[in-house]
């Protein structure tokens, strides 16, 4: 693969960003600002609030993490994805399911077919998905595999949903766990808590303001080889959603060549994205669950296109990390500001 011939180079070099929040303590706090954390979605989970009324919330967010996997977890056996994953032509879906449906089927729209659920198929084949293998597919089994591939097979009647082939696999993984933060921020907010930062895995929603009466403060982070943070840049969020996207983390060995299989598919080929992009972080005014779609788009088209397509959303911000000339090289959008 492209990132395979400059792995020397990226040693030295960024290698991808990891969002994550800068929650600081505050000595002049007007309400208590409460954390949460634990583990969901097959990672971690951070939430911070400020509520006078000091509810326990922490039942009813299990609860809703619960019902979320019960609709979309391709890991959990019983789900809703995982029933029609296993040959159902047709299925009754509940309104988690519809609403990351319908998000989806947008965003396909919007990304020209790079972000496309129907890539399960193509998820598990290349060892991403729930189901483990022992070396890639050949490209006859890719182009086997491929003719299940493709949003205009799957449609949604009201509740129901209908596959063309019990054959296509959906896999609601890039969306789901952005579709969680914005379920969990909507949730608070039926509390009545208006200030809040709901992290899932590094996809952030945030609200209102952080303890010292500011916007949230989000860090951009430099992984390293070696295991070691830095922090490169810090911006902030004003009531936005930010998601990143990136191979520096998620990929599997083969064991046959030993080669490094980065996780993002490209959908239009059923093979790993031979991308200039290494990674992508996608802010914007809306839901979590669009910019976590849109991150995973991006890594797939690459620079070039993402940047077309970024453009044409006026309240949109990328941070984009990318190879050029074998030089790791940096976007951000005009609009894009970093703190000192």
């Amino acid at each position: 693969m492209y990132l395979t011939n400059s792995i020397k180079l990226l040693k030295k070099h960024l290698f991808g960003i990891l969002l994550f929040c800068l929650i600081t303590s505050c000595e002049h706090k007007q309400a208590e600002y409460l954390k949460l954390q634990g583990n969901v979605f097959g990672t971690t989970f951070h939430i911070k609030y400020s509520d006078k009324n000091n509810q326990n919330l922490g039942q009813s967010i299990d609860s809703l993490f619960k019902t979320i996997n019960n609709s979309m977890s391709t890991y959990h056996s019983n789900s809703i994805i995982t029933k029609i994953n296993g040959g159902l032509l047709f299925s009754k879906v509940d309104n988690h399911f519809k609403n990351v449906f319908l998000l989806a089927k947008e965003v396909h729209q919007r990304t020209n077919g790079y972000f496309d659920p129907t890539v399960g198929k193509m998820v598990n084949a290349w060892g991403f998905g729930p189901v483990k293998i022992d070396k890639e597919p050949t490209n006859i089994q890719v182009d086997s595999l491929m003719q299940f591939v493709g949003f205009d097979k799957i449609t949604l009647d009201d509740d129901i949903l209908n596959k063309t082939s019990s054959e296509i696999y959906i896999d609601f993984n890039a969306i789901a766990k952005g579709y969680g933060v914005d379920e969990l921020g909507r949730f608070l907010e039926s509390k009545n808590i208006k200030n809040y930062l709901v992290e899932i895995g590094g996809e952030i929603r945030a609200r209102g303001k952080n303890a010292k009466g500011e916007n949230w403060s989000i860090g951009i982070e430099e992984p390293n080889f070696d295991g070691t943070r830095s922090l490169q840049k810090v911006t902030t969020l004003k009531n936005e959603a930010i998601a990143t996207s990136g191979n520096y983390r998620k990929f599997r060995i083969d064991e046959v060549t030993g080669k490094k299989i980065a996780h993002t598919l490209n959908p239009k080929t059923g093979f790993p994205a031979e991308t200039d992009l290494l990674s992508v972080s996608v802010i914007a005014p809306v839901s979590c669950a669009e910019v976590d779609a849109y991150a995973t788009a991006f890594m797939s088209m690459g620079v070039k296109k993402a940047k077309t397509i970024a453009a044409t959303f006026p309240k949109m911000k990328v941070f984009l990390v990318y190879l050029e000339n074998d030089e790791v090289q940096t976007f951000a959008s005009p609009s894009l500001e970093f703190k000192d």
